[in-house]
């Protein structure tokens, strides 16, 4: 057989060639589709989680310690050791606001009862006071597209949460800002603080690290949605953490 009849031969078998790779390629991204939706079910359940054990906090041993106190303050008008029953109602009050706090850590209430914008600015007030430090908030997407994912919204929350508790832990800083702004089918935080900064690079390169480890996953979470998140950081030039994420989710398809 000659070369040229060879041709229409060698045409069709890199056709079918391509045509293969075209199906790999479909069926590695319907994958990809289908382990991001299962590990977006796993944090699902882990939030659903937070929530149920926040309200069982706050409605059930939160109610309990409120008529506790109540009654040790009943109590207070007819007893004779006034300094037992000051001891008793200050350890009471103590415990009533680490589990008001411990249930806001887990799922705080404000997040699902009036929305991220709500949440975010509850956030950074109460973050600015255990932090000594001032949070200006600009949102231009208040209220937010009804297009949002509530998925969406928690990601968002989780990623503000942790970019302050590193902002209190390590930043030392004064004046925080928190941008939240809807461009497209895109919803944009940028969280920037005046602290110290750090070198992004020494910080992955240390396993001791908790800010590095903290980041790294924050990322791989950002990644599941199809976000994507930068710090931006520099010794003495304080800190930037950038999420854009898409306003929706893609269907996870199946593999």
């Amino acid at each position: 057989m000659s070369e040229r009849e060879d041709q229409p031969a060698l045409r069709s078998e890199v056709e079918l060639l391509r045509v293969e790779q075209r199906r790999l390629f479909e069926r590695i991204a319907a994958n990809e589709r289908h382990f991001r939706g299962l590990a977006r079910s796993v944090l699902r359940v882990q939030e659903d989680e937070r929530r149920r054990f926040a309200r069982e906090l706050h409605d059930g041993i939160g109610q309990n310690l409120t008529a506790l106190k109540h009654r040790l303050q009943a109590l207070a008008t007819r007893s004779t050791d006034q300094d037992e029953i000051a001891a008793a109602l200050q350890l009471c009050s103590d415990t009533l606001e680490d589990t008001r706090s411990l249930s806001r850590l887990l799922r705080p209430q404000i997040l699902d009862d009036l929305g991220l914008v709500a949440a975010l600015n509850w956030l950074a007030r109460s973050s600015g006071d255990a932090g000594g430090f001032t949070v200006e908030v600009e949102c231009d997407c208040d209220p937010l597209p009804e297009a949002v994912d509530s998925e969406v919204a928690t990601l968002v929350f989780r990623i503000a949460q942790e970019g302050f508790a590193n902002i209190v832990r390590h930043a030392r800083a004064s004046q925080v800002w928190l941008r939240l702004r809807c461009s497209g089918a895109w919803l944009q935080m940028m969280l920037v603080d005046d602290g110290v900064g750090f070198d992004p690079d020494a910080a992955r390169s240390s396993a001791s690290a908790s800010r590095s480890s903290g980041v790294a996953g924050l990322r791989e979470r950002a990644e599941m949605f199809g976000a994507q998140l930068k710090w931006i950081s520099a010794p003495g030039e304080g800190t930037q953490l950038r999420l854009r994420v898409p306003l929706t989710l893609e269907d996870s398809g199946k593999p």
